[in-house]
């Protein structure tokens, strides 16, 4: 039934009834009389078929009619499989996820921008968990500093009734690589480590002092974050 549909869906040979046409081909476009369109066409071995019958006159070509429906297929699988379809994909956490549920969580979401689907991660609260909405926005943030080699954040952590939740679209298409921020992040974290072990007896104080120093100076997600720095040793675990 179809198929069918599709035959009749373009008028070929005698059910072509008006006076002329034209014809379009490799060799450019001519209007000629239909009864002689349909000479041509006998002698080529191929068939009329109307391709434009709202033009005036209606278009027509010469060309054998099976072939015609099949490329007509061909080219509309071929505009179907260029349409791009992004979904949203939904990552939920609780407050105090684990480490192993968040490595679970985090390499799903990596194969999902890879994809090219955007990603909606977010912290639902229940009951009295509400409490720690900044511990969630913490695990948010943290997320999208994971995923900045495969994403980049649309929406920052933006709290919705017992919802926090963070919007990730994903980088073009291809071999994920570190970009710049990221190295320039991991050198100052090695630098920070070399000084670390140069400087054993640092004090408890110095530390809860300077707790921001490891934020990326570059603008990272963190920077405008409102979170206290117990917040940010616990995401560091510290």
């Amino acid at each position: 039934m179809k198929n069918d549909k599709k035959q009749n869906q373009y008028r070929v040979n005698e059910q072509i009834r008006v006076r002329e046409v034209r014809i379009v081909g490799d060799n450019g476009s001519m209007v000629v009389p239909t009864r002689q369109a349909l000479d041509m066409a006998r002698q080529q071995g191929v068939d009329l078929v109307e391709i434009s019958p709202n033009a005036q006159p209606p278009v027509c070509r010469l060309i054998d009619y099976s072939k015609f429906l099949y490329q007509q297929k061909k080219r509309a699988k071929e505009l179907k499989a260029k349409q791009v379809k992004i979904e949203v994909k939904e990552i939920r956490f609780g407050p105090q996820t684990g480490e192993n549920d968040y490595a679970f969580k985090l390499k799903h979401a990596k194969e999902f921008l890879e994809e090219g689907n955007k990603v909606r991660a977010y912290v639902f609260f229940k009951g009295r968990s509400i409490l720690f909405k900044e511990q969630g926005e913490v695990l948010l943030l943290r997320f999208a500093n994971d995923l900045e080699e495969y994403g980049k954040v649309e929406q920052l952590p933006l709290l919705e009734g017992k919802k926090m939740a963070i919007f990730i679209a994903p980088k073009k298409a291809g071999v994920a690589k570190k970009s710049q921020q990221k190295m320039d992040r991991e050198r100052r974290e090695a630098e920070a480590r070399e000084q670390t072990k140069q400087a054993p007896q640092e004090n408890e104080a110095g530390k809860a002092d300077n707790v921001e120093a490891d934020i990326p100076a570059n603008g990272g997600l963190f920077a405008n974050a409102k979170i206290s720095p117990e917040a940010l040793k616990k995401l560091k675990g510290e």
